[in-house]
């Protein structure tokens, strides 16, 4: 029977309520087709640990993280420790060590919840959004001179590489061809001609070994437009690790909440281990309530499992979660009263029940 190694870091904030629905939902999958079996791992790193060892992972995080299948990520961040500190010293440092480039972020409308788009249906509302998640804005190259100073600067620079651009440009293109064969770059080479000026030229370079795949340039704010007025019109989107940030928190709020959107951080080549984490952050005003919705980290769990070729398994817990929120049991975010736990204990039961 395979075995799977996976580093489980619930983080901060609501990550330590909904890591559990997480991990209860995975073992139902283990147990309902007897093909595999998880060893989890737990660590306690982030803010908490920040505060006791001044750091938010120890000295030898990524090399013990290394040994790992995956890791699978709650959330990160907490007002005791400024923002820079806590996403640069775990998140980040585990995206750019890892060589995670390619952040994959489904938008999916799900049955039984309403989106805030007047009429729109699940088949309305169902596209991917593929973010260049190591360079680009949050490269961290800048700094600021003359610190509380009258004339004081500070400087941000976005980084984009040929290699860094091309290479989630095909990622995208190769899932374009595996979906509607639809594709949109996204970029704002009209006020940011050099870096996205690149972006726009690679994007007409790889199309053209792409003839199957059909491509469109869209300017960013269009693009934030287009996903309100028109979201049955995307399939694949493409976009820099700042813009697609941006727009994906927009694909998780017109699918009701953010609550609900799953992500994954991948390497690919498997160099490295890739982690999966939901897309929402550590939520202190709800956290110790038990009302945080477990949906993304248990679709995050499902998309872990489609990357680690367990593709039956994730395809079951995607049907245990259409099935848990057709039925109307829902977490507060999405208009219900289900507690987090309810929401993880109902997937696990029609999991473990299913037929898909």
């Amino acid at each position: 029977m395979k075995e799977y190694a996976i580093a489980v870091i619930p983080g901060d904030g609501i990550g330590n309520e909904v890591m559990p629905e997480g991990l209860r939902v995975l073992d139902a999958a283990a147990d309902r087709l007897s093909a595999f079996r998880f060893r989890f791992e737990s660590f306690p790193w982030g803010c908490d640990y920040y505060l006791r060892a001044g750091r938010m992972m120890p000295a030898d995080g990524l090399k013990i993280l290394a040994q790992f299948d995956a890791i699978y990520f709650g959330a990160v961040g907490w007002p005791s420790v400024p923002d820079p500190i806590s996403l640069r010293g775990l998140r980040l440092e585990i995206c750019q060590s890892f060589d995670q480039y390619a952040n994959l972020r489904p938008s999916r409308l799900l049955p039984g919840v309403q989106s805030p788009l007047r009429g729109k249906t699940p088949a309305e509302i169902d596209f991917l959004v593929v973010r260049e998640n190591t360079e680009g804005e949050y490269s961290g190259a800048g700094g600021r001179a003359h610190r509380g100073l009258p004339d004081e600067v500070a400087t941000q620079t976005a980084i984009f590489s040929r290699r860094g651009v091309e290479r989630v440009l095909r990622y995208a293109f190769d899932l374009a061809r595996q979906r509607r064969r639809r594709l949109a770059s996204v970029s704002k080479s009209n006020a940011q001609e050099f870096a996205f000026g690149l972006w726009d030229e690679l994007t007409e370079s790889v199309a053209r070994d792409y003839p199957d795949v059909t491509i469109e340039r869209v300017l960013v704010d269009a693009m934030a437009a287009r996903m309100v007025l028109h979201p049955e019109s995307l399939d694949v989107v493409v976009a820099s690790n700042l813009h697609a940030d941006i727009l994906t928190d927009l694909g998780a709020a017109i699918c009701g909440s953010l609550g609900v959107a799953p992500s994954a951080n991948l390497n690919p080549q498997q160099a490295y281990p890739s982690m999966f984490e939901p897309v929402h952050g550590s939520a202190p005003d709800i956290y110790g309530k038990g009302i945080a919705n477990p949906i993304g980290m248990i679709l995050s769990g499902a998309m872990m499992l489609d990357f680690l070729g367990e593709k039956e398994a994730a395809a079951r817990i995607e049907a245990a979660v259409r099935t848990v929120t057709a039925s109307g049991l829902l977490t507060r975010d999405l208009g219900g009263t289900a507690t987090t736990r309810q929401v993880g204990e109902a997937v696990a039961h029609a999991l473990l029940g299913s037929t898909c």
